[in-house]
């Protein structure tokens, strides 16, 4: 004790001051603690500490089970797998939103590009008669240099030039001072558009879209086939397009009778939505005398029956635009000029002179030429057994050795040789034997490709299907 003593008392007085110091406040820390001290691991709240001489039950049910602990700790897995696919999927959709934004910028730019550029002027210029380009161009203070320009610039340019008609209107389009494009109106559906680039001028001949609607007409026969095709809103192209799909069965000349009817589905032609035109007949029927015919295109532009056989023939029923017939088949015919009992072995087909005679099926001529008797004629073999002629032509458009078609050109109705006026006469031969061109049975042409029948049998059945649908309608109306 004294050795303490002793070293207390040599020990620094500022040193004896810091220790006197520190053990103080560790008395005092020890003698007044912040808090009871727990035996417990846990920082419990102090309602939730067990008390002495207490006595508590035991529920084990409230015991975590390890099975409660694996599922909590998959638990936090998934919660943590959320997570990570949360930012993954804010990652993507980040990306995404920079995507979208460079895409609406590079459209942003490509339209200021395309706003940048100056407007075009346009003038209207009519063309007048013996109008040429280089008087165009002159007229309005185009060079030669361009003019030379233009006129090499294509085959749709040498295409121009021939087909710059009167009253037409051509298009000159101008960038300020500057000639840069010229369009010219080919038909309601086609242009020719010139216009100039880096390299010089371009030409190009432009198809506009046409867009095809489905129309309907019907009529009954009361005085001609053509003044019901009239009266039923058909155009004279449609008509005659109407009489070429039965001319292998009908012979519009000579078998038309008041009380026949027809119904036709065709296409009505529009671009940007203006009307142009009429396109093909979709499909059409025909009663002559209470037969009916039917006939339905097909996409190779072959009409045929709903059933698949072919409407062509190996011969038409009549080779001349139908007016009237003058004088049919007879074999005890009296004679118009002579006044004598002579056979009439064929069929006359009175009209205009100048009127369109054609092949009534594919052949060859045998003979062409004049005689007073039957002036201008042909004479048209088909195959080893059938034979076809034509008399009183005015103008004869094949001569003798030449290949032709079916329905093609072979010469006008005249009044040439001996006649009281203009007609054509024509006779149908059968191995050498006249036959009435009227009743004679026609040879047929293939019927639909097997492969295509089914097709062409569903689009015949809805044809079909319209045709009555749009009779019924027409009927209740009246």
């Amino acid at each position: 004790m004294r050795v303490v003593a002793r070293f207390w008392r040599d020990f620094p007085t500022l040193h004896k001051v810091y220790i006197v110091s520190i053990v103080s406040v560790l008395a005092i820390l020890f003698i007044f603690p912040s808090e009871n001290a727990t035996a417990s691991r846990q920082n419990e709240p102090a309602s939730s500490r067990l008390k002495p001489g207490v006595r508590y039950d035991l529920n084990f049910d409230q015991i975590e089970a390890p099975e409660s602990k694996t599922q909590q700790k998959a638990t936090e897995t998934q919660a943590t797998d959320n997570t990570a696919n949360s930012q993954a999927t804010a990652t993507k959709g980040e990306h995404q939103a920079l995507a979208d934004t460079e895409q609406l910028t590079d459209e942003l730019n490509q339209s200021e590009a395309i706003q940048s550029e100056p407007e075009l002027s346009w003038r209207d210029i009519k063309v007048l008669k013996n109008d040429n380009l280089a008087k165009i161009f002159e007229r309005n203070g185009l060079s030669a240099k361009t003019l030379l320009q233009v006129s090499k610039s294509g085959d749709a340019a040498n295409t121009l030039v021939r087909k710059l008609m009167p009253g037409q209107v051509l298009q000159l389009g101008y960038q300020g001072d500057e000639f840069v494009q010229l369009v010219y109106p080919l038909s309601k559906t086609n242009l020719i558009e010139i216009h100039k680039t880096e390299n010089g001028f371009r030409a190009q001949e432009i198809s506009k879209q046409v867009e095809a609607k489905q129309s309907f007409a019907a009529a009954e026969i009361k005085s001609s086939f053509w003044n019901a095709g009239l009266h039923a809103g058909l155009t004279n192209k449609q008509i005659m397009n109407l009489a070429n799909v039965f001319g292998w069965d009908v012979d519009f000349a000579l078998d038309i009778r008041e009380g026949d009817s027809f119904a036709v589905v065709y296409e009505e032609l529009y671009v940007e939505g203006e009307y142009v035109g009429t396109g093909d007949i979709l499909a059409a029927e025909f009663i002559n005398q209470g037969e009916t015919f039917a006939a339905v295109r097909h996409t190779d532009g072959t009409y045929y029956t709903p059933e698949g056989r072919s409407m062509r023939k190996a011969f038409l029923r009549a080779p001349v635009n139908f007016k009237y017939i003058s004088s049919s088949f007879n074999p005890r015919r009296l004679h118009p000029v002579t006044g004598r009992v002579a056979p009439h072995r064929g069929i006359d087909y009175a009209a205009r002179t100048g009127t369109p005679v054609v092949s009534a099926g594919d052949g060859k001529v045998i003979k062409s030429g004049y005689s007073s008797l039957n002036g201008n004629y042909v004479f048209i073999e088909h195959g080893n057994t059938y034979v076809t002629k034509y008399l009183h032509l005015h103008k004869r458009y094949v001569k003798t050795g030449q290949r032709v078609k079916q329905n093609q050109k072979i010469g006008s109705v005249g009044a040439t040789g001996r006649v009281t006026g203009p007609h054509l006469h024509y006779e149908f031969l059968v191995n050498g034997v006249h036959r009435n061109p009227k009743t004679v049975k026609l040879p047929k042409a293939l019927p639909i490709d097997p492969a295509e029948k089914e097709a062409f049998s569903v689009i015949a059945n809805q044809m079909v299907a319209m045709i009555e649908t749009n009779k019924n309608v027409l009927l209740a109306a009246k």
